[in-house]
């Protein structure tokens, strides 16, 4: 596809060929009017926190989402999840309207890149029916037979997950000298249940003070896999009071699985999981699938063959079968399919997605690659006279994936479409033909529209915090710091873990490292994944005192199959303490929200505990939660709210009618702290509170190390539900800052910049440049290059994604990457060192 891009030249609309917006009030916008141009690429811009979302998706697409509603049929709207009306007072000239956001949260595990693009649905169909089934096959299979995801085709062992969790002698009974009394058997319980099984075991009449590797084959084997489960009355030994009792016995493997299956408690399943083998299921390989389904083929592959290509070798084995009469087995209905098939694939290859296979599951997918996945998928779509709305369609992505991206932009635009884009990334915002720049700052401080229309003229703009980083010229210059010296080496030697084979890796101690390449390389899988396990292991090396695994995390399967994906590990010993910074929520329920995650709330109820009138009514610290009956108002249960069924109309939450919102009941919001009532406090935002609070010392330090990550725009009582990924990872950043340093910390950040404004990123590298000032180490995952460029070290991976990635193209200051010959990230690196020294 070549498209060229936009004309700089200053673009002409016809009048009536705008969206009008009068009076939008959605959240912190202030009565906003501003007039945006349709059959165009539209930039929203400004800092973190500004306006700007809740311009294009809180007011524009909600209400083109509102009134598609209104056309549908009041029974069908019941059965849709609806949005919310917006704040505002008209919306003319406005088209219908799809969203692309980013997808936050954990997807299934059993959603695919496959699933996500509907690829898979036309792929089951070719093997129901174009396959070529076995002589011996009852009659051809359903295309429900093809996936995994159902019960029509799951495989009954593994049901349809393609990993395994099985038990051997080796997993359960870990030292086999020891005898059962004296805990051969690992994978029992401890404590009294172990006592238990003990005692019935020898009550059975086997000898338990025998070495384990003594006992007889036949012993053994019934002690650790038999499913009977014999009742035997047990006479306790060491008792005061010896009084018998019925036990039932459990062999280890049906205790160990039993647990698995059933147990609600992530403490439990964790600890039997060391005893558990997990890999591919054996009996459908892996694929998930039953045996009538994997016998089915299609030019010679099994689905699940074709479901584990990477997108590139599946159309090239698609093209042959696309032409008419180009193999002998051709057919209509499979020329047909597979044309579907390849006009979709070539759309994902242009979008520079081709190193993914179909099976690739969804929850491993950076956003940047989910999001280029749901972009490709509505380009096909056809539609005409839409606007499409895009949630910083560049983010996570390399400068050199974010070519191709503004080429499918262009082909939208060209479609007939308008595309709407909520942008951080200047090289995006520099294309667009309009710019709608929301501030000043943000929160209470933003709010307002600074300028729209034609991107050049916002150069003009004084007030305007996009203007010096869109326009080079005007950005105010940024010494570059001195480069730090490693004060020591990680050696990683021999990793093998996804597309990382064979592979030695120096990571420098006492400095920034920054770790960069296209999308798929593998950057994430060595510092988030290795580098994390590793060190963690060093840290933890008794299982029981390791984090606990996230058991949801598709990837847990993976980790527990390859426990050490390195061969040897150097330079652990100067390593103390490992923090890990991601971008998922800090909580999954409204009830979360910044003062509980950073434990200031703590002291703000404490502060309030201590008060004459709190202390004469007897009122505790826990008094003054919301999440706790006593304090919290009991009709809404501390939630602030409550939701209202409208049948037909969209759902809607209305502040509680006996707390209006407060979250509290009255004698607690009567107990006052400098004339403000805890509710009032939870209402504050970062900036207000830490003048409120400048006498509370634990959360005054709080305080202003959040407004230092420029959150200082956040109500103290936001629920996480509404924070951004980006905003969660520097909460998290700071309530680490908060904290007393002890040690050495190596601290780990994937993509840290997802979300930020170019402002708010030198808010952020200042906060890392403490972090390594102060002796520890930081190492980011990152494709934004005023990250990289201001980094001590650089690690750049490559060449491509996927099988042709995994390898270290070049390593060193980012000078010495910058120069190198054949590195993708080296000439946009080159470009911003250049403009720094310029400036």
């Amino acid at each position: 596809m070549t498209v060229q891009p936009s004309d700089p030249a200053v673009p002409t609309f016809a009048p009536d060929a705008f969206v009008r917006v009068r009076g939008a009030r959605e959240n912190n916008l202030r009565d906003v009017n501003v007039d945006v141009p349709r059959d165009a690429i539209v930039a929203f811009t400004g800092v973190s926190g500004s306006g700007k979302s809740s311009l294009a998706f809180g007011t524009i697409f909600a209400e083109a989402q509102r009134r598609f509603f209104e056309s549908v049929a009041p029974y069908a709207r019941r059965l849709i999840a609806q949005g919310h009306t917006p704040h505002v007072d008209e919306i003319t000239g406005l088209p219908p309207a799809v969203a692309l956001q980013q997808r936050r949260g954990t997807p299934s595990s059993r959603s695919s890149v496959g699933t996500v693009t509907t690829l898979s649905n036309s792929l089951r169909m070719m093997y129901s029916r174009a396959g070529i089934y076995p002589a011996d096959a009852a009659g051809r299979l359903e295309s429900d037979s093809f996936s995994p995801n159902t019960a029509m085709g799951a495989c009954p062992r593994c049901h349809g997950l393609g990993m395994a969790h099985t038990v051997s002698e080796a997993s359960m009974v870990l030292d086999a000298t020891l005898s059962i009394r004296d805990g051969a058997i690992a994978a029992w319980p401890g404590a009294w249940q172990g006592k238990n099984l003990r005692d019935i075991v020898a009550v059975l009449g086997y000898d338990i003070d025998r070495p384990w590797q003594d006992l007889s084959r036949a012993d053994r084997d019934w002690i650790l896999f038999t499913e009977e489960q014999p009742v035997v009355e047990v006479v306790p030994q060491r008792d005061r009071i010896a009084k018998p009792y019925q036990g039932r016995f459990w062999s280890a493997k049906s205790f160990v699985l039993h647990t698995l299956a059933d147990s609600k408690s992530p403490n439990v399943r964790q600890r039997v999981l060391r005893y558990v083998d997990t890999g591919p299921c054996p009996d459908c390989a892996g694929s998930g699938l039953k045996p009538e389904a994997l016998a089915v083929t299609v030019a010679g592959h099994s689905i699940a063959a074709l479901n584990a290509l990477p997108m590139t070798a599946l159309a090239d084995i698609l093209r042959p079968i696309a032409a008419v009469g180009g193999t002998p087995a051709s057919s209509e209905v499979s020329v047909t399919l597979a044309g579907d098939l390849l006009r979709r694939i070539d759309v994902l290859l242009e979008l520079g997605l081709g190193y993914l296979a179909l099976g690739r599951s969804t929850p491993t997918l950076s956003p940047g690659e989910m999001q280029r996945l749901r972009i490709a998928t509505q380009l096909r779509s056809g539609l005409f006279g839409v606007i499409y709305v895009l949630d910083e369609p560049s983010a996570g992505l390399h400068p050199a994936d974010a070519e191709p991206l503004l080429l499918v932009l262009e082909q939208l635009k060209l479609s007939g479409n308008s595309v709407f884009v909520v942008e951080h990334n200047m090289d995006v915002v520099g294309r667009a033909d309009w710019v709608v720049d929301v501030g000043p700052r943000a929160g209470e401080g933003g709010g307002e529209v600074l300028y729209s229309g034609p991107t050049a003229g916002l150069a003009e703009v004084s007030d305007s915090v996009t203007r010096q980083y869109l326009f080079a010229d005007d950005r105010e210059p940024v010494a570059r710091a001195e480069l730090r010296h490693p004060l020591g080496w990680l050696g990683l030697t021999d990793i093998s873990r996804h597309n990382l084979q064979g592979l030695d890796a120096q990571i420098p101690l006492g400095v920034l490292t920054a770790v960069t390449g296209v999308s798929g390389s593998g950057k994430s899988t060595l510092v988030s994944q290795v580098l994390a396990e590793a060190v963690g292991q060093h840290l933890h090396p008794d299982p029981d005192d390791a984090p606990l695994r996230d058991l949801g995390d598709p990837d847990t399967d993976v980790e527990f199959a390859e426990r050490m994906p390195v061969a040897a590990v150097t330079g652990l010993e100067a390593v103390d303490r490992l923090v890990q910074v991601d971008q998922k929520p800090i909580g999954r329920t409204p009830r979360s929200n910044l003062a509980t995650y950073t434990g200031l709330f703590d002291a703000v109820r404490a502060t309030f505990a201590a008060t004459d009138e709190a202390r004469a009514r007897g009122f505790t610290a826990s008094r003054f939660s919301f999440n706790v009956a006593g304090g919290r108002c009991e009709t809404c249960l501390g939630e602030g709210f409550v939701a209202v069924g409208l049948l037909f109309l969209p759902g809607s939450y209305a502040p509680c009618p006996d707390c209006g919102g407060s979250r509290y009941n009255p004698e607690t919001l009567e107990v006052t702290y400098r004339g403000k009532s805890i509710a009032d406090v939870l209402g504050l935002t970062v900036d207000a509170a830490l003048v409120f609070l400048t006498d509370v010392a634990v959360a005054a330090r709080s305080l202003e190390t959040l407004r230092e990550v420029g959150l200082g725009y956040l109500r103290l009582g936001q629920p996480a539900t509404e924070l951004s990924g980006g905003e969660a990872q520097r909460i998290k950043l700071a309530t680490e800052l908060q904290r007393a340093r002890r040690g050495h910390t190596l601290y780990l950040l994937d993509e840290p910049t997802t979300g930020l404004h170019p402002a708010d990123v030198e808010l952020l590298m200042l906060q890392l440049g403490r972090l390594v000032d102060a002796g520890n180490t930081v190492v980011v995952v990152e494709h934004e290059m005023d990250v990289v460029a201001a980094a001590d070290w650089v690690i750049d991976l490559g060449p491509s994604g996927g099988d042709d990635g995994g390898r270290i193209v070049a390593a060193g200051t980012p000078t010495t990457v910058a120069a190198h010959p054949t590195s993708r990230s080296a000439p946009y690196l080159a470009r911003r060192l250049a403009s720094l020294s310029e400036s």
